[in-house]
């Protein structure tokens, strides 16, 4: 008995038909008949009756395609097995990032590289729409990203801060004045952002639309020390998160906004489904314990 005869004979018994089992299994249809007749002869009774137009199961047929379904199963389970040992022999992980974060992601990717040192792993820094439509692509494996109050669709997500967005100006600013402001505040002001596509620039659009405005951005550039550079120098509000501006108080004065008030997650993301392969599905699994104590 071989496993290739159980296999035509599970598609035939599913397909009802010898025609669409072999396109199915991409060979000629007289093969697909030699192999289960062979099987057949090997069990001494019919498994099939091909006397109508519909092939169905004999009973003798109808007995045995639950062994046979089992059987495909277990080769599959001790095949993925091996697909999982070897995935982590010579496997692939790429992961994203947006820009300046706290969270020791080389210290990750060491600790991982350390117990898998054959799989590849690759890094590359983006913003959070980008990021996150190449972990619903599977582009990326898992990813670092900015995220609203909503949970993204197609994407698992753990909470790495859930933090105030702020205003951040130069000690001599007008709004230097201000502990706390209205977002209405920011009305018609010159800001320093974020690019469009990051998350902090999302959330502060949001906010923004929703009260009836749209933010003047002067300046915009990728990195948020930019942003510090360009306030400091009184060219702005600059819209940074509050962990990030309160570590460059000597710089600037950070002002907390509320009517609404703005908050920006950090999170660790992956497909929702799962990664693709198996030293991507490690690599999440150790960043959760590491990052989550999970």
């Amino acid at each position: 008995m071989e496993l290739r005869q159980l296999e035509y004979f599970v598609m035939v018994a599913e397909e009802r038909n010898f025609t669409r089992a072999a396109d199915r299994a991409h060979v000629a249809q007289p093969g697909v008949s030699a192999q289960i007749r062979r099987l057949e002869r090997e069990l001494g009774q019919e498994l099939l009756d091909r006397s109508a137009r519909t092939v169905r199961l004999t009973e003798v047929g109808a007995a045995v395609l639950p062994y046979a379904r089992a059987a495909l199963a277990a080769v599959a389970g001790a095949r993925e097995a091996v697909a999982e040992f070897t995935g982590l022999l010579r496997g692939h992980v790429a992961v994203g990032t947006v820009t300046s974060h706290e969270v020791d992601l080389p210290g990750l990717l060491a600790g991982f590289h350390r117990d898998h040192p054959a799989v590849e792993i690759t890094l590359s820094e983006g913003n959070s729409d980008d990021l996150l439509a190449g972990l619903r692509s599977g582009d990326l494996d898992a990813a670092i990203v900015s995220v609203g109050a909503d949970r993204p669709d197609g994407v698992g997500l753990e909470v790495i801060t859930d933090q105030s967005i702020v205003a951040a100006v130069s000690p001599d600013h007008e709004l230097a004045a201000h502990d706390t402001m209205p977002l209405d505040t920011l009305r018609g002001r010159n800001l320093i952002s974020l690019p469009r596509g990051t998350g902090l620039r999302a959330r502060l659009d949001e906010a923004c639309a929703a009260a009836g405005f749209a933010p003047r951005i002067a300046f915009e550039a990728s990195d948020p020390n930019h942003l510090v550079q360009l306030a400091a120098h009184g060219l702005g509000a600059a819209i940074l998160p509050g962990d990030f501006a309160a570590a460059r108080a000597d710089r600037l004065h950070s002002i907390a906004i509320h009517q609404p008030p703005l908050r920006g997650r950090l999170v660790f993301g992956w497909r929702e489904s799962g990664p693709g392969n198996p030293a991507g599905r490690a690599f999440v699994h150790r960043a959760r314990q590491v990052l989550f104590r999970r």
